[in-house]
Parts: structure tokens; sequence; C-alpha cells
């Protein structure tokens, strides 16, 4: 029989990285991680924010540390995942590929330095992550990786085709990764979540408001719904679940 204590925590044990987690999704993610019982390694540019993050995962009785990281190049990356392992205690079990930037622009006039920094934060960050951290979850036969992709990555938004295109890619190392590595006892999943009302999502009210329309849910997302699909792929309940992209978007793309 499974205890309640380990019911109600069941990632207990885990180290999880969560990057992006200083606000919106990945701050819902961290707290959520934290609450399921992971000691979780909150990263993000902002230290002030990161900071405060921390501090009520602490509050709240869970174990939380922050690692400053700017992920605009691999190099950030690298060093990133280098510092969670020494933080965790020599391991990362469970890596949460959150932090993105969503510049929009048309293809005329997106200028070469946004597509380097869409590409560098959205797609070689990860790439380079998992490249630094799967390894010791496959010499240790057991992890989790959970990457934050997006509905534009399946429909076709006006104005965001870079940042579709990355989430197009980054389903598709999703799939990649789960063949490669789940035979090792990786899982590797993604959730896609649809709009999402969080702080860098203030100004497309009306557009959420049209989205909502046409969803069959009638309403966007909120960051707890997103971190509660992050949380499930994370965890024990998810644990023959390979190569998913999660929708986490009220029926949009089914609409």
């Amino acid at each position: 029989m499974t205890s309640s204590s380990s019911t109600s925590t069941p990632l207990a044990d885990n180290v999880a990285l969560v990057t992006g987690a200083t606000s919106g999704i990945g701050r819902a993610a961290a707290e959520h991680l934290a609450e399921l019982g992971a000691h979780v390694l909150v990263s993000g540019r902002d230290v002030e924010r990161g900071e405060a993050v921390v501090a009520t995962i602490r509050a709240a009785g869970g174990k939380a540390d922050f690692l400053a990281a700017d992920l605009a190049d691999v190099y950030g990356a690298r060093d990133l995942a280098q510092r969670a392992i020494e933080a965790g205690g020599g391991r990362v079990d469970i890596l949460v590929n959150n932090a993105g930037i969503f510049p929009f622009g048309s293809t005329v006039e997106f200028s070469n330095d946004d597509f380097d920094a869409v590409v560098g934060v959205n797609l070689k960050s990860p790439f380079a992550l998992v490249q630094a951290l799967v390894p010791g979850m496959v010499e240790r036969g057991a992890g989790t990786v959970v990457n934050v992709s997006s509905a534009a990555g399946q429909r076709a938004l006006p104005a965001a085709g870079v940042y579709s295109a990355t989430k197009a890619a980054l389903d598709q190392l999703t799939r990649s990764w789960a063949a490669e590595f789940g035979p090792s006892g990786v899982r590797v999943n993604a959730v896609s979540p649809g709009p999402v009302r969080t702080e860098g999502t203030v100004d497309f009210t009306d557009l959420h408001a049209e989205f909502a329309e046409i969803s069959p849910s009638r309403r966007v997302s909120e960051p707890a719904d997103i971190a509660a699909a992050i949380g499930f792929l994370a965890g024990p309940g998810a644990s023959n679940i390979h190569g998913t992209v999660l929708p986490v978007d009220g029926g949009y793309l089914a609409a």
C-alpha cells in the first residue's frame, strides 16, 4: 500500500531544474514541483524575481535554490547545467525546458539578431541542456525531461513564423529524444499550451478574448493549468508516457 506521504509528495528525493522560472508558466511549474516534493532549482535572468520564487517555495515548506542564467547561447546553457548538477548534489532528475522568447514580426522585417535570439533561447538552449544533463540520467537509469512547446508549433499564426518554427522543432526533438533515451529509462515529453495569461502576455488581452471565443473551454489558460500538466508528465503517473506533446489549450487545436 502506498503511504499518504508518498502519494502527496511523489517527487520527493528528485532534483528538478526549471528554466525561465522567475515568472509565468515557469514560476507556476517550479512552485508546483516543489509542492510535489522536488528540490527545485529555479533558473532565470532576474535575480530579484528568482529569489522571490525561492522564498515563496521555502515559506510553503518546500526546497528550492536560485541559479541565475542567461540562455541566449549554448555556453550559458552548459554553464547552467554544470551549476545545477552541483546545486543538486551531483544530479538533476527532472529538466523542464520552459525558457522562451517570442518577438513577433513579419518575415520581411524580422532581423537577423532577432532570428538568432529566438533560435538560441527556444531551441539551442534546450538542446544543450539535454546534451549536458541527460547522460547522467541515462547512467542512473531514470530521469524526465518536459519541454514547454506551444500550439503555435502546430497552427500557423501571422507574424510568428520564427517562434512557431522553433516550437515545431522542439516538438520533433521531444519525439526524437524519447526514442533515443527511452530505452535507458529516461522519459521525454512536452506540454503544448495555447494562450496563457501571464505577465508577459498582458498586451494580448484582445487576442486572448478571440482565442477564448473559439476554444471549447471558452477561456485562456492560467499558468497553474500548464504547471499541473508538467507535474503530471514529470511524475510516476506518467511512467509509460514517452514522446507525447500534450495540448493544454482548452481545446484550441481541436476547434
